[in-house]
């Protein structure tokens, strides 16, 4: 089974800062849970591009390491032109069965909407889809909550979006 999760929110600051911070690999590490021991093992530019193959070492479930490689398969940024500016990062070994996640970057009169679209599968078959419920979709949830609490922290808040009348996430039929 194919699942989707996405996750809207608004960045008080311009696209000029805000994309930028996004487009450099180095940052993921600020914005994701320090118990996840997110580090970046491969040499990456300083400011992302398609192509770009990323290799980490992540600890999502009870601390045990695992290597996940990604690939940035699509970027339309400042050097493509107008926004909205987007990229793709795409699993190509690691612990899902399927990732592909998408990063959106809209101006808006306030800031800047930013939707991350995530469309994942697990491995394991039977076994995956049920520990999905009780383990896999509550731990994602958990991190893209403690990445919008980082990007707070590093931004400021918005006030005009909660994280509860953004949330979405189902089943892809």
């Amino acid at each position: 089974m194919l699942y989707r999760l996405i996750q809207k929110q608004l960045i008080p600051a311009p696209i000029e800062e805000v994309w930028p911070f996004f487009s450099r690999p180095e940052n993921l590490k600020l914005i994701t849970p320090p118990y996840m021991g997110f580090d970046i093992l491969s040499e990456v530019p300083s400011v992302m591009e398609a192509g770009v193959i990323i290799e980490y070492i992540v600890r999502p479930l009870f601390g045990l390491p695992m290597r996940w490689v990604t690939e940035i398969t699509h970027l339309y940024g400042p050097r493509q032109g107008e926004p909205p500016y987007f990229f793709v990062d795409e699993q190509r070994f690691g612990p899902y069965a399927f990732w592909h996640h998408r990063h959106e970057f809209h101006p808006v009169e306030t800031g800047v909407l930013m939707t991350d679209q995530v469309h994942y599968k697990l491995p394991a078959g039977l076994i995956g889809r049920l520990v999905h419920p009780i383990l896999i979709r509550p731990r994602l949830e958990e991190i893209f909550s403690y990445r919008r609490q980082k990007i707070e922290d590093i931004f400021g808040k918005s006030p005009l979006l909660s994280p509860e009348s953004v949330k979405e996430g189902s089943a892809v039929k």
